[in-house]
């Protein structure tokens, strides 16, 4: 078994090392679900195989080193030298492998479990939801605000709270499943999503804004000021930066099609109209001008949804940033 257990171990230091290197794509929730299914394996072994065997064997030698003191005694022999302690403490110690496997088991199942069905970390890479979420932002994802899904598979068992205009959601890219984007819902199932002239419309219905100030923009380059807005989709306001000297026209070609269900949408040269199908979501970056969402890769269907992101619990380059929620 140890030498089963190295192996296991070098494969999982393989597969991490190729991840980091970039020499495949890696899957965090399947390999959780592989590691936590492997510990296990190996903690009911040792509960019900490798304990009992180990605590029978040093039953095992006390009651012989007993028997043999009885034989000494019986001859006459009170006093006979040896400590069997040492030995029985020995063989009552977990081996090495059974440490590093059953011994971890407790605390992947807590992570595998918490991960899946409760609450998921996240850090922000890019400016796209700036002012909102800032680059460097550690963020929480509720995970059963949308419903409870199985692990790995993604598919909703129990439903909960429906996907609104205006949330801030984590999902898996439509292009790339192996790869987490957040941006905001904009459009639901059934709407008609409007983008012209940096202005939004849902069906037919332009979103209002209000001036706010100018944002710095440090995400990307150049680092420039930006006017800041707040939007409101709904009854949530939010609020967004619009990069005035931005190149207003949408030629069809920036789209990256073809992606399913690309016929609902209408490209010209002052923006794209798409009409959302059912169950899927149309996503925006709150830095309008600086996001690559559904207007250029299509919708978000309903299974790679991951959660609701609602809270910043850190931010090593801004501390102040910590404990900031957002709706």
């Amino acid at each position: 078994m140890s030498a089963l257990t190295g192996v296991l171990y070098a494969a999982l230091v393989a597969y991490l090392g190729g991840w980091y290197v970039g020499r495949w794509s890696g899957n965090f929730a399947l390999l959780l679900f592989v590691l936590t299914a492997v510990t296990m394996l190996y903690w009911l072994a040792e509960r019900f195989y490798f304990a009992p065997a180990r605590r029978a064997a040093a039953q095992n030698l006390v009651d012989n080193d007993a028997k043999r003191r009885e034989t000494l005694a019986a001859q006459g022999i009170a006093r006979v030298d040896g400590d069997i302690e040492p030995a029985r403490q020995q063989i009552l110690q977990q081996p090495w492998w059974l440490d590093w496997t059953a011994g971890l088991f407790p605390v992947i199942l807590v992570v595998f479990l918490l991960r899946s069905f409760l609450f998921e970390p996240f850090k922000i890479p890019s400016g796209s939801m700036v002012p909102t979420l800032l680059v460097g932002d550690l963020i929480l994802v509720n995970k059963f605000h949308y419903g409870i899904r199985l692990p790995v598979l993604n598919k909703k068992i129990i439903a909960n709270h429906d996907v609104q205009r205006g949330d801030v959601m984590v999902f898996r890219y439509p292009e790339d499943p192996t790869t987490d984007f957040i941006k905001r819902v904009v459009g639901i199932p059934g709407d008609e999503v409007t983008y012209v002239n940096q202005k939004l419309y849902i069906n037919g219905q332009l979103q209002p804004t209000t001036p706010v100030d100018n944002f710095y923009d440090d995400s990307g380059t150049p680092r420039v000021y930006r006017p800041r807005f707040t939007e409101k989709l709904g009854e949530k306001s939010h609020q967004i930066l619009v990069q005035p000297d931005a190149q207003r026209f949408f030629h069809p070609d920036r789209a990256d099609g073809p992606f399913p269900f690309q016929e609902n949408c209408r490209y010209t040269i002052e923006g794209v109209t798409c009409k959302v199908p059912a169950g899927h979501y149309f996503m925006m970056g709150d830095n309008r001008d600086n996001s690559r969402d559904s207007r250029f890769w299509g919708f978000v269907p309903d299974e790679n949804i991951v959660g609701k992101a609602f809270l910043v619990w850190m931010n090593f380059g801004n501390l102040k940033r910590i404990g900031t929620f957002f709706d």
